[in-house]
């Protein structure tokens, strides 16, 4: 069994592979005065990045968590995902409100993927 951890800290991975699977540490906003939209474009950015790094693609997604400051903005952060998610290619979904760690970051998301056959 190999388990690949990568962007590791003392506390935590932001990638981790095992089994053709690519799991995600759950990324959040790096402008966090940014609006609900905004702030989900950012954090899919980071997604988008991840993945690649992971020899992966959003083309690739199992599932997805979401995490969202205020359930009133719940339509900004859908539309940033709309646009972003791969059409015919959803990946299941879970979201919630949720009091995140910082008060200024308004959405979290945590993803896996499937890696690509070789």
């Amino acid at each position: 069994m190999t388990i690949v951890y990568q962007d590791s800290s003392a506390r935590m991975s932001q990638i981790v592979i095992h089994n053709n699977t690519v799991y995600l540490a759950g990324q959040v906003p790096s402008d966090p005065t940014a609006d609900m939209r905004a702030q989900t474009e950012q954090v899919l950015e980071k997604v988008d990045a991840l993945l690649s790094q992971a020899g992966t693609s959003k083309e690739n997604l199992i599932s997805a968590q979401i995490w969202v400051n205020d359930m009133s903005q719940f339509d900004q952060m859908n539309a940033a995902w709309d646009a972003w998610v791969v059409p015919g290619r959803p990946p299941v979904r879970a979201a919630t409100e949720a009091k995140l760690a910082k008060p200024e970051w308004k959405v979290e998301i945590m993803v896996i993927a499937a890696l690509p056959e070789s």
